[in-house]
């Protein structure tokens, strides 16, 4: 008990995260008025240099979201992609509702159906986290990473510069 190799497996650390890949969040799709009634649109993805990283067009219902995007990976050939994900709405405790997506990953050949609020794009589709195996980031911090995350978190808060070493 407790020998070489008995804690955490190596690769733990070469599970893909959710911060590597474009999201589609139902709640922001929900805030700004995407899911009210039928209606189209398109959004697009930036990275911390304000390049654009992703475009998706998509055509919304009250019960689902189509997407119609172009996919590559790893060099391949542009691969158009139309998707839809179903929404299922449920009542709140003050009397409004609120959308889910219905995960349409197909995984040893069941269809998830997971209630998500995010779905990610890490391979051809738009899936929940769990299809996908992703973790977070966050999940691979140590306690003193842990600690200096939140801090630099409050510091910001406070209108203060994140850097640690300043007083």
């Amino acid at each position: 008990m407790g020998g070489l190799g008995s804690g955490r497996s190596s690769g733990w650390r070469t599970k893909p995260t959710v911060e590597n890949y474009c999201c589609l969040d139902v709640r922001y799709l929900h805030k700004v008025g995407y899911l009210n009634s039928a209606c189209a649109g398109s959004l697009t993805w930036k990275n911390r240099a304000g390049e654009q990283t992703g475009a998706i067009h998509l055509a919304t219902t009250k019960e689902y979201v189509r997407l119609i995007y172009r996919h590559r990976r790893e060099g391949k050939e542009w691969k158009d992609v139309e998707e839809t994900v179903p929404l299922e709405w449920t009542r709140c405790h003050y009397g409004s509702t609120r959308p889910w997506f219905l995960c349409p990953g197909v995984v040893n050949g069941r269809t998830c159906w997971r209630r998500v609020a995010i779905l990610y794009d890490a391979g051809a589709y738009f899936l929940c986290r769990q299809c996908y195996r992703l973790t977070y980031e966050s999940r691979r911090e140590g306690l003193l990473d842990r600690s200096m995350r939140k801090t630099r978190k409050i510091r910001a808060r406070l209108g203060v510069s994140a850097n640690l070493h300043e007083p």
